[in-house]
């Protein structure tokens, strides 16, 4: 049987986790159920940014696939075993000038406004991990991360692929 990791039980997921997630893909799936076999009582959050972008995706997306996934997101959520997340009590006035400090600081390209704004989200909510297949996430410095959420007492996730979730704790 396979050991359960304990760590803190919220994990963030970006738009494009949660669209591959619905698509089927299988390094997306198998990382999913990775996380909630190992991390005992595991939360899979959809925080706000994500939910605004699966919403825009749901009906303006070009790509017919990437559509009926956001859709099926959206409306299956509970199902598929995901939890959105509409509030973070920081506020979203607050949200946006630490995702901004993180641009201005550079670890994030500046036109990376979502992924800064889902980065301090995840952090506000406490998430432990944040999933991400976006290379600008996945590759964020976390001391320098870490370092800059502090000064908002923020915690910054682990931000790791489903890649690199498979492959470090899939058994």
């Amino acid at each position: 049987m396979a050991a359960k990791l304990n760590l803190p039980r919220l994990v963030a997921v970006d738009t494009n986790v949660a669209l591959d997630f619905a698509k089927g893909i299988e390094d997306v799936c198998d990382a999913i159920a990775t996380i909630q076999t190992r991390i005992a009582g595991a939360e899979l959050l959809l925080p706000p940014t994500v939910m605004e972008e699966l919403a825009h995706a749901s009906v303006s997306s070009l790509d017919r696939e990437v559509q009926k996934a956001a859709t099926k997101m959206l409306r299956q959520h509970r199902t598929l075993g995901f939890r959105l997340v509409s509030f973070i009590p920081l506020g979203f006035d607050q949200v946006e000038h630490i995702a901004e400090r993180l641009r201005y600081q550079r670890l994030l390209p500046e036109e990376e406004v979502h992924d800064a704004m889902i980065i301090v989200e995840a952090a506000a909510l406490g998430c432990a991990l944040l999933t991400s297949s976006d290379a600008e996430l996945a590759g964020v410095d976390r001391e320098k991360l870490a370092l800059e959420l502090s000064r908002f007492d923020l915690t910054a996730p682990v931000v790791a692929t489903p890649r690199e979730i498979v492959k470090k704790f899939f058994r």
